[in-house]
């Protein structure tokens, strides 16, 4: 997956959007505020995920190239490294796992206004 596979598949979850909020680097991927995805856009090298703690500590334990997210809260969230050992369909998995466990935290109204309940 390149970057902007990555990207596009991101933005194409219902009412996604993208900034930079931290830095020029860091391009965040959030649904009402709330961020469900991040990379570094000059070296695509890993993105986070939110992921529930125990399947966390799983995925590190099967895949390689899946690490305690980078910067982020090592319980809750992944880093993917984006080396090509994981397909495509398994990232975009994960990355609609993040997004659909970030919805579950909004308040009710809001995921019934996104069709999410």
């Amino acid at each position: 997956m390149d970057i902007e596979k990555y990207r596009q598949f991101c933005l194409s979850l219902k009412e996604a959007t993208e900034g930079t909020p931290f830095d020029e680097k860091t391009l965040v991927f959030s649904i009402k505020g709330k961020m469900f995805s991040s990379t570094n856009i000059e070296t695509f090298e890993l993105i986070n995920v939110k992921c529930e703690p125990e399947k966390s500590i799983e995925l590190r334990e099967q895949f390689e190239a899946v690490i305690p997210g980078y910067y982020m809260n090592k319980k809750h969230w992944n880093s993917i490294k984006m080396d090509n050992t994981i397909s495509d369909q398994q990232i975009q998995e994960w990355i609609e796992n993040s997004y659909k466990l970030v919805v579950s935290t909004l308040p009710k109204k809001v995921q019934k206004e996104l069709g999410i309940e």
